[in-house]
């Protein structure tokens, strides 16, 4: 699979680590940045890794900055884009079965062995379809009330 990933100053090292996991793992990666600890604004790389979805030049995306919430705000205005912020495998596993997350959010806080668990789940579990297709559905034809007035 490939995946885009990206982060904001404060998910830097988590987002090196991630990625060398997901390499481990034969899985492509498109890194967006950053690239160092140095401040930068986290919806410059939450829009690169949502663009790249979008467009379909990956499969999947990981965003990963201070608290997740931003770079979450940030990918979801963009149509045909689910980012999910996920702290556990609990939620990784429910956003994919149910809202077939395209984007994984996580924290910098969250501790490292968990944030692999939480990307090997997400990356693992299908969508369920039936009901929750139905829910995608509304979300596909309010998306695409919105951005056909522009």
């Amino acid at each position: 699979m490939k995946i885009a990933i990206g982060c904001d100053h404060r998910g830097f090292h988590l987002k090196e680590k991630i990625k060398s996991f997901l390499l481990k793992h034969n899985h492509k990666v498109k890194d967006v940045g950053c690239w160092n600890e140095e401040s930068v604004d986290y919806p410059d790389y939450a829009q690169y890794v949502a663009r790249s979805i979008y467009q379909k030049e990956c499969e999947r995306g990981i965003l990963i900055c201070g608290s997740g919430i931003g770079m979450s705000i940030v990918a979801n205005k963009f149509p045909k884009i689910r980012a999910a912020l996920c702290w556990n495998t609990q939620l990784a596993k429910l956003s994919r079965q149910h809202t077939d997350a395209n984007i994984l959010v996580i924290g910098e806080y969250v501790d490292e062995q968990i944030a692999y668990q939480i990307v090997d789940v997400w990356l693992n579990t299908e969508f369920e379809g039936g009901r929750h297709q139905r829910r995608l559905d509304k979300i596909k034809a309010i998306e695409d009330e919105l951005f056909k007035k522009g």
